[in-house]
């Protein structure tokens, strides 16, 4: 009785520990001739960015909800964002559902990265996989810290996948060197016929048909993914660029709105613009509710700043902060204060956007209000004729005038524009400096393009 307790107890340790190992080395078991396989495919043929993110999680989505057996990606692309293929690369490697590519021609640098997380690659004849260096936008590699993170996730990668993670590292560092493979200082990059050789290509293939063929799918029905118009808007949205133009509307309305007081164009472009910019950010899991929320304090701050306390302080700093802040955590996924390599390189690039988008928006409105407002190219915006005094015209009204000198009570607060009176009439009034409060006595220091100055008096 004691030995076949202790003999039903080892078999069911093994059973615990040996099925994972026989599910995994059956995920791409498409055996059963008489079965039906559901195959959903979709493209990523662009530049690894977040429209990119945006379709693949929608993709994964829509096999999931239709019961696919299968997901394939056809790719073609030279890289893009490390962050972006990176979230790809987890998402693939955390799906139940198998994961196989199709590269047909280029899977280079972030799309090396995401092919060698699939379960399975097929390539054309004459296509090429590897260098996967991390390198700027000016195309030169990026310090050791980055090839270090890229070379870790490329190795563990490899290995959750039974490839050679060795070769996955020599596709980011040139100094690794495999006997056979590379020993020229260079990174690796394969031909179809080198993947295939060293295992990292099942097979080579025209079509996403002979791909299937070519793995003895024998019946299925193929699913092409189909992007709607509400997807396209989304993804040029979030285009990194796009971003930065809506920055740019954002920063100049508000300044714009600024120099002509009252609800107008400027604002309803910066509010239009702030919406096109934080809508397609929440709902692809980026902008947080708090980090919109402080973009609204920011703007809050620096309004009260500007109309309410007088000079330029504490407050209006907090507000451009703030402003900042909910641009700059808006374009980065919540995941808290981790600070790895690519976390803070998230967090950079995305502060570097909006401080150059800011900075240009501020420098063009600058000199646009200069051009609207002093020329007469733009039509009614100026005026079309000088009014010269010689023919009767001024500036100034006699009866405003006549009131430089005189005394009178602020009617209502002036912060720093109000209403004063004089007499039995109400003037608008700036105060000449800080604010003054309803019924403190003023007296008229100067009348300058139709607007009474004042100051407080004893």
């Amino acid at each position: 009785m004691e030995k076949s307790r202790i003999l039903f107890s080892i078999t069911f340790i093994a059973l615990l520990f040996l099925t994972p190992l026989v599910n995994a080395k059956n995920i791409n078991n498409f055996s059963d001739t008489s079965r039906v396989y559901k195959i959903f495919a979709f493209d990523i043929k662009e530049e690894i960015g977040p429209p990119v993110w945006h379709l693949t999680k929608k993709s994964f989505q829509t096999a999931s909800d239709s019961a696919a057996d299968l997901i394939l990606i056809h790719m073609n692309t030279y890289g893009g964002l490390l962050e972006t293929a990176d979230s790809i690369r987890t998402l693939i490697l955390e799906s139940k559902i198998p994961v196989w590519v199709f590269i047909d021609n280029n899977a280079a640098s972030a799309g090396a990265l995401i092919s060698i997380a699939c379960d399975s690659i097929y390539m054309r004849p004459g296509a090429n996989i590897g260098a996967a260096t991390v390198v700027n936008q000016t195309g030169e590699a990026l310090p050791d810290k980055y090839q270090s993170y890229m070379r870790s996730m490329m190795r563990s990668t490899a290995e959750t996948k039974g490839r050679d993670p060795r070769i996955a590292e020599g596709m980011v560092d040139p100094r690794i060197v495999i006997e056979g493979i590379s020993d020229s200082g260079k990174v690796i990059t394969f031909t179809t016929s080198e993947a295939m050789k060293f295992g990292y290509c099942e097979g080579s293939a025209e079509t996403i048909q002979d791909v299937l063929k070519i793995a003895g799918i024998k019946k299925y029905h193929l699913i092409e993914n189909q992007i709607t118009a509400i997807d396209r808007f989304i993804r040029f949205l979030i285009n990194p660029i796009i971003s930065g133009i809506l920055i740019m509307i954002i920063i100049g309305g508000i300044y714009f709105e600024l120099q002509t007081p009252g609800i107008g164009f400027p604002i309803a472009a910066a509010i239009t613009a702030a919406l096109l910019y934080f809508a397609p950010l929440y709902l692809e899991g980026l902008a947080a509710n708090w980090e919109i929320i402080i973009f609204i304090i920011g703007l809050i701050l620096l309004a009260l700043e500007i109309f309410v306390i007088p000079g330029f302080g504490v407050t209006g700093i907090l507000g451009i902060i703030f402003i900042v802040a909910g641009l700059s955590l808006s374009l980065v996924g919540n995941v808290g204060f981790e600070f790895s390599p690519d976390a803070l390189s998230k967090l950079v690039t995305a502060f570097f956007t909006v401080i150059i988008a800011s900075f240009v928006s501020l420098v063009g409105s600058f000199y646009l209000s200069k051009k609207l407002f002093s020329t007469t190219a733009f039509g009614e915006l100026a005026l079309a004729s000088v009014q010269e005094k010689s023919e009767g015209f001024t500036s100034a009204v006699a009866s405003y005038s006549a009131m430089i000198g005189k005394e009178g009570v602020a009617k209502t607060i002036l912060r720093p524009v109000g209403k004063i009176l004089i007499g039995n009439d109400t003037f608008d009034a700036t105060a000449e400096s800080g604010f003054i409060e309803k019924d403190e006595k003023i007296k008229v220091t100067r009348y300058i393009n139709s607007q009474l100055f004042v100051k407080k008096i004893s």
